[in-house]
């Protein structure tokens, strides 16, 4: 059990660096800061101005928050000149931060790997310790985007070995992640662990809305980024499928989420003429995410199956476990990742077919006690083995290898 240090004890102070969201939206990051905070930890968060959240300093939940610019998301290689524009925020908030209060412990959560450029002299000149959050395999990640392996793609590889030569402690997502990091990052089982990303936040109890169906008899929903290497194009295709070849009138697709293919996938929706059947509102309000998905009959997870790496294989979707936790079934390409999250609770295409995914679509639909019953085998999956409880505890292990727990 974890105990709240006492108001006697000196309380390690945290610093959390995350560049690809910022939050509280990245809910794992948020959920992380939450429970540190919780065990009387003072926490420290530094994240990107972006998404409506503009403030460079704020106080929430009693959690510092410090926010720097960075630039607009770029697509290809043009996509470096937003890291290096991050960086140069990151190290000016990280001095801010250091001469308010220092810290003992600073976890980056990547990606990218280039948040090791930022602990590095705070490490070597302050005897702080540093926790490596791997929410994605950057090299892989890199390789998914641009299809190909070049000098930048080894200098990527080289940033996350660095940053695991420098961590103390190890998180990853999943199995497949761990067994990477420890075999790229030499690590012994002690200092790698798992802590899973499980919503614990989620108004499981919001309010259906019929409208979103537009008066069709099933909605079917897709959330999350949208980004050339997480396959929405996919499911527009599908639903070109299922409206014109299959037939079917009966469906509408919402989309919920944005990206830098979002104004991409809008004129795809929008050649295809079905910009009266897939609603694509991009980023929501949290009390329309959650009304979306008590009101979907189905959900989504369109992330391909790679041909030239497998990085999907090594990522644990968030839509896939907030499917689960609004108990519904979901259809997806079969990545191993995804296969193990979900269970029973899906129903797996094994290629990347838009055709075969509207076909198992209208499967799904077509058959509503089975719908019925993959989403119950979801919910109890998620609240069980894959619980946000079971990551706190290694949260707890990993700060605990680091020295930053009071046990």
């Amino acid at each position: 059990m974890w105990r709240r240090r006492s108001t006697t004890e000196q309380r390690t102070r945290v610093l959390i660096i995350v560049e690809n969201l910022l939050v509280p939206l990245d809910r794992r990051v948020w959920q992380e800061a939450c429970v540190l905070r919780d065990a009387g930890h003072e926490v420290t968060v530094i994240c990107p101005r972006m998404r409506g959240y503009t403030q460079a300093e704020e106080i929430l939940d009693g959690i510092q928050i410090y926010r720097h610019w960075i630039s607009d998301e770029a697509r290809g290689i043009r996509g470096f000149f937003e890291y290096s524009t991050a960086l140069w925020g990151e190290m000016r908030c990280a001095l801010k931060a250091w001469r308010r209060g220092r810290f003992d412990v600073i976890h980056l959560c990547n990606p990218p790997d280039l948040l090791f450029l930022i602990a590095l002299p705070f490490k070597l000149l302050g005897d702080v310790k540093v926790i490596y959050d791997v929410h994605d395999l950057w090299p892989e990640m890199f390789e998914a985007k641009f299809g190909k392996r070049g000098l930048l793609y080894w200098a990527v590889r080289l940033a996350e070995r660095c940053t695991l030569a420098l961590a103390d402690a190890v998180m990853a997502t999943n199995q497949s992640v761990l067994a990477t990091v420890k075999q790229r990052g030499n690590k012994s089982a002690d200092e790698v662990f798992i802590a899973r990303t499980a919503p614990n936040t989620l108004d499981t109890n919001a309010p259906v809305d019929v409208g979103l169906k537009k008066g069709k008899r099933f909605l079917v929903g897709h959330i999350g980024v949208m980004g050339n290497a997480d396959g929405a194009h996919y499911l527009i295709e599908a639903a070109q499928h299922i409206i014109h070849t299959r037939g079917r009138s009966d469906v509408q697709f919402l989309l919920i989420g944005s990206g830098p293919e979002h104004a991409e996938l809008v004129r795809l929706r929008d050649s295809l003429g079905l910009a009266n059947s897939i609603d694509m509102p991009g980023r929501v309000l949290n009390e329309f995410l959650f009304t979306a998905l008590q009101t979907m009959d189905l959900g989504v997870a369109c992330d391909p199956i790679n041909d030239y790496n497998d990085y999907n294989d090594h990522c644990t979707m968030n839509k896939t476990l907030e499917y689960m936790a609004f108990s519904k079934a979901q259809v997806m390409f079969g990545t191993r990742e995804g296969r193990f999250s979900a269970g029973d609770a899906a129903l797996y295409v094994m290629e990347n077919s838009a055709a075969l995914l509207g076909d198992a679509i209208l499967e799904l639909l077509d058959d509503e006690p089975r719908r019925q019953q993959m989403g119950v085998l979801g919910h109890e999956r998620l609240t069980t083995e894959l619980s946000w409880s079971r990551s706190i505890e290694a949260l707890r292990k990993a700060y605990a290898r680091a020295g930053g727990w009071v046990r």
